[in-house]
């Protein structure tokens, strides 16, 4: 019984395949004459077949992709960035503001007995 599955699935992935391939033979014969006009700007108009446009609008799109996923990396970079600036800003901040605290002069503390014992005097 396993083994007829496994038979099933096999044929059934060759039929797939075959009809993919069928079917992309039929679209190119049929394409490959089929004449397109392209515009790209006024009065300029560029005719080519639709066999001849297709590989180039998947390269258009896959540069676009790149393009597009390039400007968000570079973003994300971006704020990063800023953020770490940031952060080494604050430390830097924080690291004046101890200093400055380190060199002011601080009261001695008063602790009840010697307040005691002034008052006295």
């Amino acid at each position: 019984m396993e083994n007829l599955w496994l038979k099933i699935k096999i044929w059934t992935k060759i039929l797939l395949f075959s009809i993919v391939v069928t079917y992309l033979g039929i679209f190119i014969y049929n394409n490959s004459d089929q004449p397109l006009t392209i515009w790209f700007w006024f009065g300029k108009e560029f005719k080519t077949s639709a066999l001849e446009m297709i590989p180039a609008l998947l390269l258009a799109g896959v540069f676009g992709t790149v393009v597009v996923r390039m400007a968000v990396r570079a973003v994300k970079q971006i704020r990063e960035l800023q953020q770490r600036n940031a952060a080494i800003k604050m430390q830097k901040d924080m690291a004046e503001i101890k200093a400055k605290a380190a060199m002011l002069q601080t009261k001695p503390a008063v602790t009840p007995m010697t307040d005691a014992a002034n008052q006295s005097k």
